[in-house]
């Protein structure tokens, strides 16, 4: 896979950045989600608070209607009538009590008064604490209908149903009497009513005092009457408080009625529903970023054999092709770099093969300047003994001209063979003087024809092993290179010293020294700039012999001309 400047891969640069999208749009979405299920639990919680509201009014009217049955019941009793019709106390008293008994139970109360309201006969309550019922003058109001709604009788908050009754008179009917039935508010009604709404809780308050709660007794001794806010911390816990008032037969209020809801139980589903959101958002955000890394991994593919075949390309196979899968962007890609592969392997042969051939010419070209000096020599001599008359003397010297340059010849090519397979010639201790010399003596000519003198500065004691022929062909090619860049005259200067146990020579001119482009290949072959003749190997081939005798050479900065220099072990 391809690397970034950063160390990451195209792979996991998709994979961060997809991430980074993915895990913003799931935090917006569970932030609207989180902010949508406050709402919504805002509102269930408002309906919960209805809810006990209407569970208290259903309770209520549900007891109002029973008590108003029973009223109704009793009133058409024909006992109960004609025991009324007689206006006896006692007898009224004695026919409601047996009455009351088989119907009576804990927490109800049944009176009889009279129209104007005095105790007659009373069930569930002392009658010598009650003798008159200030609402019934209220409640006569509504006849021949009944009158419904809560009362305090005795500093207790009942739920009444006034019913009048009445007998025939002539041609009307004459109110004699009035059944009071009411059933007590109180903790047992509290609770009936949190078993039906799921836990709300009720507090009935009368003349400022609690009469009935299904709160915790710490909690219900921190109500403050007439404190109708919507939330309220009792004994350390906060409630939802919704308040409806308690009607008298009248319609005004007695007292009032609290339902409350516990914010803690609110609180903690809010919790746990914000942890399993988290959850959620989380476990989509990981199986988002994986399905990404898959996908990516796979869209990815013909991506990472392009950049494999492309590193298979940069080490020199251009054999290599990608498969192409589909029709889409990445197959016309990856045709177009095979393509682009079959042109790279076409034009690389093409271009061995030319190199090949100029190689060739260039190696003639050289071979046949290095053969053109000695091959001269070789013919001069011989045309002067075919056609001149020459002294013995004359002759002999003819003929060792024409035996070292033939020497010199034999030379040249064995040290060509001799690179080709890399053997090395016998070594013998040779003056460097006399090597020098011997290299020098072939240039003489060229260098008077140009103007150029040649300083050789070697002690003649310096002695070392070398192998002869291949050293002379470095000198020959130092000072050679070195008159050939002064056609317009100059000087060369060719000295050794003794380091140790090392000999360094050092051949200058003044000439215009090496150019900047080449000055880092200068040893490679081939190399080669504003020569007439040669190839570029004369450098090559120097430092391979100098590096066979275990020494070194290399160039050096001079303000005017070049410097080379060689080190050769003692």
């Amino acid at each position: 896979m391809t690397q970034s400047k950063s160390g990451l891969s195209l792979l996991w640069r998709i994979l961060l950045s997809t991430s980074i999208a993915i895990t913003i749009l799931f935090a917006v979405m569970g932030v609207i989600l989180q902010d949508q299920f406050l709402r919504l639990a805002s509102f269930n919680f408002e309906d919960e608070m209805h809810a006990g509201f209407q569970a208290y009014d259903s309770l209520w009217k549900a007891r109002a209607d029973q008590l108003g049955s029973v009223g109704q019941v009793l009133s058409r009793m024909p006992d109960v009538r004609a025991a009324f019709s007689t206006g006896d106390p006692a007898t009224i008293r004695d026919t409601a009590g047996e009455v009351w008994d088989k119907i009576a139970q804990p927490g109800t109360l049944f009176l009889v008064a009279d129209p104007k309201g005095q105790v007659v006969a009373a069930s569930g309550l002392d009658p010598a604490a009650l003798r008159e019922l200030p609402f019934v003058a209220t409640a006569a109001r509504s006849f021949p209908k009944q009158a419904r709604g809560f009362v305090v009788l005795g500093g207790k908050l009942y739920q009444i149903v006034v019913t009048p009754v009445y007998v025939a008179s002539g041609n009307e009917a004459a109110l004699i009497n009035v059944l009071v039935a009411g059933i007590l508010v109180d903790a047992e009604l509290g609770r009936e009513l949190k078993a039906a709404t799921g836990g709300t809780e009720f507090a009935f308050f009368v003349e400022g005092k609690v009469a009935a709660s299904t709160l915790e007794p710490a909690a219900e001794r921190a109500m403050i009457p007439g404190k109708t806010s919507q939330q309220i911390d009792l004994a350390g816990e906060q409630y939802y408080q919704f308040v409806s008032p308690l009607l008298d037969l009248d319609g005004k209020p007695v007292g009032e009625l609290r339902i409350l809801r516990s914010l803690e139980a609110v609180r903690a589903r809010v919790a746990s529903a914000r942890t399993r959101l988290f959850l959620l958002w989380v476990l989509a955000v990981l199986a988002g970023i994986g399905l990404t890394y898959l996908l990516a991994r796979r869209l990815l593919r013909p991506v990472q054999a392009l950049d494999a075949a492309a590193a298979e390309i940069a080490k020199g196979n251009y054999q290599v092709r990608v498969p192409v899968e589909g029709h889409d962007e990445m197959a016309r890609l990856a045709e177009t770099f095979n393509s682009m592969s079959t042109s790279i392997q076409t034009g690389r042969e093409e271009l061995i093969r030319q190199e090949r051939i100029s190689t060739i010419g260039r190696l003639s070209t050289s071979i046949v300047h290095d053969l053109r000096n000695p091959l001269a020599a070789i013919y001069g001599g011989a045309e002067m003994l075919v056609d001149t008359d020459l002294s013995p003397e004359q002759v002999r010297r003819l003929a060792a001209n024409i035996y070292k340059a033939s020497r010199q010849i034999q030379s040249l090519l064995q040290e060509l063979g001799d690179v080709r397979v890399g053997r090395t010639q016998g070594r013998e201790v040779c003056r460097l003087r006399e090597v020098v010399m011997a290299a020098y003596e072939t240039l003489a000519t060229t260098a008077e024809a140009n103007g150029v003198s040649v300083s050789i500065e070697v002690p003649a004691e310096i002695e070392l092993p070398l192998d002869r022929s291949p050293m002379e062909r470095v000198f020959q090619n130092l000072l050679g290179n070195a008159i050939e860049a002064m056609p317009d005259g100059g000087s060369v200067s060719v000295i050794a010293r003794v380091l140790g146990s090392a000999i360094e020579v050092s051949v200058e001119d003044t000439g215009p020294g090496i150019p900047k482009a080449i000055a880092g290949h200068l040893f490679e072959p081939f190399v080669t700039a504003g020569k007439k003749n040669g190839m570029g190997l004369g450098l090559a081939l120097s430092r391979k012999t100098v590096l066979s005798h275990g020494g070194e050479m290399w160039t050096e900065d001079k303000a005017d001309g070049a410097r080379f220099v060689l080190r050769l072990p003692v």
